[in-house]
Protein backbone atom coordinates (compact mmCIF):
# COMPACT_ATOMS: atom_id res chain seq x y z
CA UNK A 1 0.00 0.00 0.00
CA UNK A 2 1.22 3.40 -0.78
CA UNK A 3 -0.46 7.10 -0.29
CA UNK A 4 1.12 9.83 -2.99
CA UNK A 5 1.27 13.46 -1.44
CA UNK A 6 2.23 15.89 -4.53
CA UNK A 7 3.95 18.90 -3.76
CA UNK A 8 3.60 21.94 -4.79
CA UNK A 9 7.04 22.81 -8.08
CA UNK A 10 8.49 25.35 -5.09
CA UNK A 11 9.71 22.33 -3.00
CA UNK A 12 12.33 20.43 -4.02
CA UNK A 13 10.85 17.39 -3.83
CA UNK A 14 7.87 16.55 -6.41
CA UNK A 15 6.17 13.57 -4.45
CA UNK A 16 5.96 11.85 -1.07
CA UNK A 17 4.65 8.04 -1.49
CA UNK A 18 4.60 6.07 1.85
CA UNK A 19 5.20 2.04 1.43
CA UNK A 20 4.53 -0.19 3.84
CA UNK A 21 6.26 -3.39 1.69
CA UNK A 22 9.99 -3.57 1.80
CA UNK A 23 10.66 -6.30 -0.52
CA UNK A 24 8.51 -4.16 -3.02
CA UNK A 25 11.48 -1.17 -2.82
CA UNK A 26 14.41 -3.39 -2.48
CA UNK A 27 15.87 -2.63 -5.85
CA UNK A 28 15.27 1.20 -5.92
CA UNK A 29 16.46 1.24 -2.02
CA UNK A 30 19.73 -0.24 -2.49
CA UNK A 31 20.03 1.26 -6.04
CA UNK A 32 19.85 4.53 -3.89
CA UNK A 33 21.94 3.58 -1.37
CA UNK A 34 24.41 3.23 -3.56
CA UNK A 35 25.24 7.25 -3.95
CA UNK A 36 23.29 8.71 -0.85
CA UNK A 37 24.07 9.48 2.33
CA UNK A 38 23.52 7.03 4.37
CA UNK A 39 24.58 5.36 7.73
CA UNK A 40 25.14 1.18 8.17
CA UNK A 41 21.96 1.28 9.97
CA UNK A 42 19.78 2.42 7.16
CA UNK A 43 21.51 0.04 5.00
CA UNK A 44 18.39 -2.33 3.36
CA UNK A 45 20.46 -5.32 4.43
CA UNK A 46 20.17 -4.23 7.53
CA UNK A 47 16.30 -2.82 7.74
CA UNK A 48 15.09 -5.47 6.31
CA UNK A 49 16.33 -8.48 8.41
CA UNK A 50 15.77 -5.94 11.75
CA UNK A 51 12.07 -5.33 10.55
CA UNK A 52 11.17 -8.83 10.10
CA UNK A 53 12.72 -10.41 13.23
CA UNK A 54 12.89 -7.88 15.77
CA UNK A 55 9.89 -5.77 14.10
CA UNK A 56 8.38 -8.80 13.82
CA UNK A 57 8.22 -10.04 17.27
CA UNK A 58 7.05 -6.57 18.73
CA UNK A 59 4.73 -5.60 16.33
CA UNK A 60 6.12 -2.56 14.73
CA UNK A 61 4.52 -0.45 12.27
CA UNK A 62 6.60 0.57 9.76
CA UNK A 63 6.42 2.74 6.87
CA UNK A 64 9.34 4.38 4.35
CA UNK A 65 9.01 7.34 3.09
CA UNK A 66 10.35 8.33 -0.44
CA UNK A 67 10.24 12.03 -1.75
CA UNK A 68 10.78 11.77 -5.26
CA UNK A 69 12.08 15.04 -7.76
CA UNK A 70 10.13 16.20 -10.59
CA UNK A 71 12.02 13.49 -12.97
CA UNK A 72 10.82 10.85 -10.43
CA UNK A 73 14.02 10.35 -9.27
CA UNK A 74 14.44 9.72 -5.32
CA UNK A 75 16.08 12.02 -3.34
CA UNK A 76 15.19 11.19 0.38
CA UNK A 77 14.26 7.74 1.99
CA UNK A 78 13.52 7.55 5.64
CA UNK A 79 12.65 4.80 7.21
CA UNK A 80 10.45 4.99 10.17
CA UNK A 81 8.89 3.11 12.89
CA UNK A 82 5.14 4.01 14.31
CA UNK A 83 5.02 4.18 18.29
CA UNK A 84 2.29 4.81 20.35
CA UNK A 85 2.93 5.98 23.94
CA UNK A 86 1.23 7.19 26.85
CA UNK A 87 -1.76 7.85 24.30
CA UNK A 88 0.60 9.49 21.76
CA UNK A 89 1.58 8.24 18.38
CA UNK A 90 4.77 9.68 16.69
CA UNK A 91 7.08 8.09 14.26
CA UNK A 92 11.05 7.72 14.82
CA UNK A 93 13.72 5.84 12.71
CA UNK A 94 14.55 2.08 12.89
CA UNK A 95 16.45 0.31 15.26
CA UNK A 96 16.19 1.82 18.56
CA UNK A 97 18.88 0.92 20.76
CA UNK A 98 20.45 -1.17 18.43
CA UNK A 99 21.64 1.46 15.78
CA UNK A 100 23.92 3.76 17.18
CA UNK A 101 22.74 6.39 14.11
CA UNK A 102 19.84 6.81 13.39
CA UNK A 103 19.22 9.39 9.53
CA UNK A 104 17.12 9.07 6.61
CA UNK A 105 18.92 8.30 3.39
CA UNK A 106 19.34 11.43 0.97
CA UNK A 107 20.95 12.50 -2.36
CA UNK A 108 24.15 14.05 -1.38
CA UNK A 109 22.59 17.74 -3.32
CA UNK A 110 19.09 17.44 -2.14
CA UNK A 111 20.15 17.67 1.64
CA UNK A 112 23.04 19.79 0.61
CA UNK A 113 20.19 22.04 -0.40
CA UNK A 114 18.12 22.10 2.00
CA UNK A 115 17.82 24.72 5.29
CA UNK A 116 15.79 24.48 8.29
CA UNK A 117 12.89 25.58 6.93
CA UNK A 118 12.41 23.22 3.80
CA UNK A 119 13.98 20.45 6.01
CA UNK A 120 10.99 21.46 8.64
CA UNK A 121 8.78 21.61 6.21
CA UNK A 122 9.48 18.18 4.64
CA UNK A 123 9.03 16.36 7.62
CA UNK A 124 5.48 17.65 8.16
CA UNK A 125 4.35 16.74 5.00
CA UNK A 126 6.36 13.52 5.70
CA UNK A 127 4.07 13.02 8.56
CA UNK A 128 0.57 14.35 7.35
CA UNK A 129 1.07 11.84 4.46
CA UNK A 130 1.17 8.70 7.08
CA UNK A 131 -1.29 10.43 8.92
CA UNK A 132 -2.46 10.55 12.07
CA UNK A 133 0.84 11.73 14.02
CA UNK A 134 1.36 13.66 16.94
CA UNK A 135 5.23 14.02 16.61
CA UNK A 136 8.09 12.96 15.02
CA UNK A 137 10.83 12.17 17.12
CA UNK A 138 14.15 11.30 16.03
CA UNK A 139 17.03 11.06 18.74
CA UNK A 140 20.71 10.11 18.15
CA UNK A 141 21.36 12.05 14.43
CA UNK A 142 24.91 12.82 13.13
CA UNK A 143 24.69 16.50 12.44
CA UNK A 144 26.70 16.07 9.22
CA UNK A 145 27.32 12.72 7.32
CA UNK A 146 30.36 12.63 4.91
CA UNK A 147 30.91 16.30 5.77
CA UNK A 148 27.18 17.71 4.67
CA UNK A 149 24.29 18.43 6.90
CA UNK A 150 21.49 15.86 7.91
CA UNK A 151 18.80 17.92 6.86
CA UNK A 152 16.52 16.19 10.28
CA UNK A 153 19.36 17.73 12.43
CA UNK A 154 19.36 20.93 11.33
CA UNK A 155 16.07 20.68 13.64
CA UNK A 156 17.60 19.53 16.60
CA UNK A 157 16.35 20.95 20.23
CA UNK A 158 19.42 19.65 22.44
CA UNK A 159 22.82 17.00 22.17
CA UNK A 160 22.02 13.55 22.76
CA UNK A 161 22.57 12.29 26.23
CA UNK A 162 25.64 9.91 24.43
CA UNK A 163 28.35 10.28 21.76
CA UNK A 164 29.95 7.99 19.50
CA UNK A 165 33.56 7.14 19.16
CA UNK A 166 35.32 6.86 15.82
CA UNK A 167 38.89 6.87 14.39
CA UNK A 168 39.56 7.60 10.44
CA UNK A 169 41.74 4.61 8.88
CA UNK A 170 44.92 5.08 6.80
CA UNK A 171 44.51 2.85 3.83
CA UNK A 172 46.83 0.02 4.22
CA UNK A 173 48.26 0.59 7.00
CA UNK A 174 46.85 -0.24 10.48
CA UNK A 175 49.93 0.14 12.25
CA UNK A 176 50.27 3.85 11.11
CA UNK A 177 46.29 3.99 11.79
CA UNK A 178 46.84 2.78 15.55
CA UNK A 179 49.86 4.66 16.35
CA UNK A 180 47.97 8.17 15.59
CA UNK A 181 44.82 7.33 17.18
CA UNK A 182 46.81 5.63 20.33
CA UNK A 183 49.00 7.10 23.05
CA UNK A 184 52.32 5.41 23.10
CA UNK A 185 51.34 4.42 26.51
CA UNK A 186 48.32 2.31 25.63
CA UNK A 187 50.13 0.87 22.40
CA UNK A 188 52.68 -0.41 25.24
CA UNK A 189 49.75 -1.50 26.87
CA UNK A 190 48.19 -3.60 24.52
CA UNK A 191 51.65 -4.95 23.11
CA UNK A 192 51.96 -6.22 26.34
CA UNK A 193 49.20 -7.82 26.64
CA UNK A 194 49.58 -9.69 23.25
CA UNK A 195 52.87 -10.94 24.10
CA UNK A 196 50.69 -12.78 27.77
CA UNK A 197 48.13 -13.51 25.50
CA UNK A 198 50.28 -15.32 22.77
CA UNK A 199 51.26 -17.96 26.41
CA UNK A 200 48.07 -19.33 26.29
CA UNK A 201 48.78 -21.27 22.87
CA UNK A 202 47.83 -20.28 19.00
CA UNK A 203 44.68 -17.96 18.23
CA UNK A 204 43.01 -16.74 14.95
CA UNK A 205 40.50 -13.67 14.15
CA UNK A 206 37.49 -15.67 12.59
CA UNK A 207 34.78 -13.97 9.78
CA UNK A 208 31.97 -16.14 10.16
CA UNK A 209 30.73 -16.58 6.43
CA UNK A 210 29.31 -20.23 6.33
CA UNK A 211 25.82 -20.88 8.23
CA UNK A 212 27.48 -22.95 10.70
CA UNK A 213 30.26 -20.01 11.51
CA UNK A 214 27.61 -18.07 11.97
CA UNK A 215 25.60 -19.79 14.49
CA UNK A 216 28.95 -20.50 16.21
CA UNK A 217 29.87 -16.81 16.49
CA UNK A 218 26.44 -15.66 17.47
CA UNK A 219 26.21 -18.20 20.53
CA UNK A 220 29.08 -17.64 21.44
CA UNK A 221 28.21 -14.05 21.45
CA UNK A 222 25.07 -14.48 22.88
CA UNK A 223 26.58 -16.42 25.84
CA UNK A 224 29.06 -14.16 26.61
CA UNK A 225 26.83 -10.91 26.62
CA UNK A 226 23.93 -13.11 29.00
CA UNK A 227 26.56 -13.68 31.57
CA UNK A 228 27.93 -9.94 31.20
CA UNK A 229 24.93 -8.57 31.74
CA UNK A 230 24.16 -10.95 34.75
CA UNK A 231 27.36 -9.62 36.63
CA UNK A 232 26.30 -5.90 35.93
CA UNK A 233 22.61 -7.10 37.40
CA UNK A 234 21.41 -5.37 33.83
CA UNK A 235 18.57 -7.00 31.82
CA UNK A 236 20.13 -7.87 28.28
CA UNK A 237 18.78 -6.44 25.14
CA UNK A 238 19.91 -9.13 23.57
CA UNK A 239 18.18 -12.03 25.31
CA UNK A 240 15.37 -12.53 22.78
CA UNK A 241 14.88 -14.90 20.35
CA UNK A 242 14.37 -12.38 17.24
CA UNK A 243 18.04 -11.06 18.36
CA UNK A 244 19.74 -14.25 17.31
CA UNK A 245 17.43 -14.56 14.34
CA UNK A 246 18.04 -10.84 13.18
CA UNK A 247 22.31 -10.99 13.24
CA UNK A 248 22.12 -14.24 11.41
CA UNK A 249 19.51 -13.38 8.53
CA UNK A 250 22.03 -10.23 8.31
CA UNK A 251 25.28 -12.01 8.57
CA UNK A 252 23.82 -14.07 6.09
CA UNK A 253 22.87 -11.26 3.46
CA UNK A 254 20.21 -11.63 1.06
CA UNK A 255 20.67 -13.11 -2.27
CA UNK A 256 23.80 -11.95 -4.10
CA UNK A 257 23.98 -9.24 -1.57
CA UNK A 258 27.07 -8.57 0.56
CA UNK A 259 26.21 -9.18 3.88
CA UNK A 260 25.42 -5.91 5.63
CA UNK A 261 26.60 -7.12 9.29
CA UNK A 262 29.47 -8.84 9.87
CA UNK A 263 30.45 -11.52 12.98
CA UNK A 264 33.83 -11.50 14.36
CA UNK A 265 35.47 -14.09 16.68
CA UNK A 266 38.88 -14.02 18.35
CA UNK A 267 39.29 -17.99 18.45
CA UNK A 268 41.94 -19.68 21.02
CA UNK A 269 42.12 -23.45 20.36
CA UNK A 270 39.39 -23.80 18.59
CA UNK A 271 37.08 -21.42 21.39
CA UNK A 272 35.91 -18.17 21.18
CA UNK A 273 37.54 -16.07 23.48
CA UNK A 274 35.71 -12.44 22.44
CA UNK A 275 33.68 -11.34 19.78
CA UNK A 276 32.79 -8.33 17.67
CA UNK A 277 29.54 -7.22 16.10
CA UNK A 278 29.56 -4.13 13.04
CA UNK A 279 27.82 -3.34 10.66
CA UNK A 280 28.98 -2.28 7.25
CA UNK A 281 28.25 0.24 3.91
CA UNK A 282 30.43 2.47 1.99
CA UNK A 283 33.91 2.15 3.66
CA UNK A 284 32.44 2.58 6.89
CA UNK A 285 32.85 -0.20 9.42
CA UNK A 286 30.45 0.71 12.47
CA UNK A 287 30.44 -1.09 15.75
CA UNK A 288 27.12 -2.17 17.24
CA UNK A 289 28.79 -4.77 20.40
CA UNK A 290 31.42 -6.71 21.34
CA UNK A 291 31.35 -9.62 24.19
CA UNK A 292 34.19 -11.46 25.77
CA UNK A 293 34.59 -14.81 27.91
CA UNK A 294 34.54 -13.69 31.48
CA UNK A 295 34.92 -17.33 32.44
CA UNK A 296 38.61 -17.82 30.18
CA UNK A 297 41.84 -17.83 31.57
CA UNK A 298 42.50 -15.10 29.12
CA UNK A 299 40.49 -12.15 30.62
CA UNK A 300 43.21 -10.25 32.61
CA UNK A 301 45.00 -9.68 28.60
CA UNK A 302 41.63 -7.96 27.31
CA UNK A 303 41.22 -10.39 24.77
CA UNK A 304 38.28 -8.07 23.21
CA UNK A 305 40.64 -5.49 22.80
CA UNK A 306 42.94 -7.49 21.19
CA UNK A 307 40.34 -8.58 18.89
CA UNK A 308 39.37 -4.82 18.44
CA UNK A 309 42.58 -3.68 17.59
CA UNK A 310 43.25 -6.98 15.04
CA UNK A 311 39.71 -5.65 13.43
CA UNK A 312 40.91 -2.07 12.76
CA UNK A 313 43.81 -3.69 11.24
CA UNK A 314 42.04 -5.98 8.87
CA UNK A 315 39.75 -2.78 7.64
CA UNK A 316 43.07 -0.52 7.08
CA UNK A 317 43.88 -3.32 4.76
CA UNK A 318 40.39 -3.68 3.58
CA UNK A 319 40.44 -0.03 2.05
CA UNK A 320 38.17 0.97 4.50
CA UNK A 321 37.89 4.77 5.60
CA UNK A 322 36.02 4.74 8.83
CA UNK A 323 35.75 3.02 11.99
CA UNK A 324 33.77 3.38 14.67
CA UNK A 325 32.81 2.03 18.46
CA UNK A 326 29.44 3.46 18.36
CA UNK A 327 27.46 5.04 21.16
CA UNK A 328 28.08 4.94 24.49
CA UNK A 329 31.25 6.19 26.87
CA UNK A 330 33.37 3.22 27.66
CA UNK A 331 37.14 3.45 28.74
CA UNK A 332 38.15 1.44 25.40
CA UNK A 333 36.69 3.67 22.91
CA UNK A 334 38.72 6.39 24.18
CA UNK A 335 41.71 4.55 23.79
CA UNK A 336 41.31 3.71 20.32
CA UNK A 337 39.73 6.34 19.06
CA UNK A 338 40.85 9.71 18.59
CA UNK A 339 37.67 11.09 17.44
CA UNK A 340 33.86 11.50 18.28
CA UNK A 341 30.01 12.48 16.82
CA UNK A 342 28.48 14.96 18.73
CA UNK A 343 24.96 13.66 18.20
CA UNK A 344 21.69 15.42 18.43
CA UNK A 345 18.10 15.14 19.21
CA UNK A 346 15.10 16.58 17.07
CA UNK A 347 11.37 16.76 17.83
CA UNK A 348 8.62 17.96 15.84
CA UNK A 349 5.34 18.40 17.62
CA UNK A 350 2.26 18.15 14.91
CA UNK A 351 -0.53 18.16 16.80
CA UNK A 352 -2.01 19.65 20.61
CA UNK A 353 -0.92 15.95 22.17
CA UNK A 354 2.51 16.00 20.53
CA UNK A 355 2.99 20.16 22.30
CA UNK A 356 2.23 18.68 25.65
CA UNK A 357 4.50 15.38 25.00
CA UNK A 358 7.25 16.67 23.65
CA UNK A 359 8.75 18.91 26.28
CA UNK A 360 8.06 15.47 28.91
CA UNK A 361 10.32 13.85 26.54
CA UNK A 362 12.95 16.39 25.81
CA UNK A 363 13.20 16.71 29.94
CA UNK A 364 13.97 12.77 30.28
CA UNK A 365 16.92 12.90 27.43
CA UNK A 366 17.85 16.19 28.75
CA UNK A 367 18.01 14.27 32.51
CA UNK A 368 19.75 11.50 30.77
CA UNK A 369 22.80 13.53 29.23
CA UNK A 370 23.23 15.38 32.73
CA UNK A 371 23.64 11.91 34.49
CA UNK A 372 25.78 10.23 31.71
CA UNK A 373 28.07 13.61 32.29
CA UNK A 374 28.28 12.92 35.66
CA UNK A 375 30.27 10.48 37.16
CA UNK A 376 28.65 10.39 40.76
CA UNK A 377 24.95 10.21 39.14
CA UNK A 378 25.81 7.70 36.76
CA UNK A 379 27.51 5.63 39.48
CA UNK A 380 24.29 6.48 41.37
CA UNK A 381 21.73 5.90 38.39
CA UNK A 382 23.62 2.03 37.90
CA UNK A 383 23.26 1.35 41.53
CA UNK A 384 20.18 2.37 41.93
CA UNK A 385 19.25 0.10 38.53
CA UNK A 386 20.47 -2.80 39.74
CA UNK A 387 18.45 -2.63 43.50
CA UNK A 388 15.11 -2.36 41.58
CA UNK A 389 15.98 -5.63 39.28
CA UNK A 390 17.12 -7.40 42.44
CA UNK A 391 14.71 -10.18 42.96
CA UNK A 392 13.14 -9.65 46.03
CA UNK A 393 13.17 -11.78 49.10
CA UNK A 394 10.74 -15.28 48.76
CA UNK A 395 10.11 -14.51 44.88
CA UNK A 396 11.42 -17.72 44.12
CA UNK A 397 8.93 -19.84 45.74
CA UNK A 398 5.98 -18.05 44.30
Amino acid sequence: MSVPVHSPEARPWASITIATDLAGIAAEWRAFEARALVTPYQAYGWVRPFVETVGAAHGMDCRFALLRDATGALCALLPLVLTRRSGIRFAEFIGGKHANYHMGLYDPAFAAGLDSGTARLMLVEVARAIGGLDALIFVNQPPRWQDIANPAALLAAAPSPSRAYKLALIAGDGEATLRRSMSSHARKKLKNKRSRFADFGPSTMTLARTPAEIERVIDAFLQQKAERFRSMGLPDPFAEPAMHSFLARAAAGDGDATPTIELYSLDLNGRSVATYVGAVQGGRFSGMATSFDMASETIKTSPGELLLADLIRLKCDEGYAAFDLGIGEARYKTTFCDDHDDLVDSFLPLTLKGRLFVPVAQAKRELKRRIKNSPVALKLAQRASGWLRRPKAGAAAD
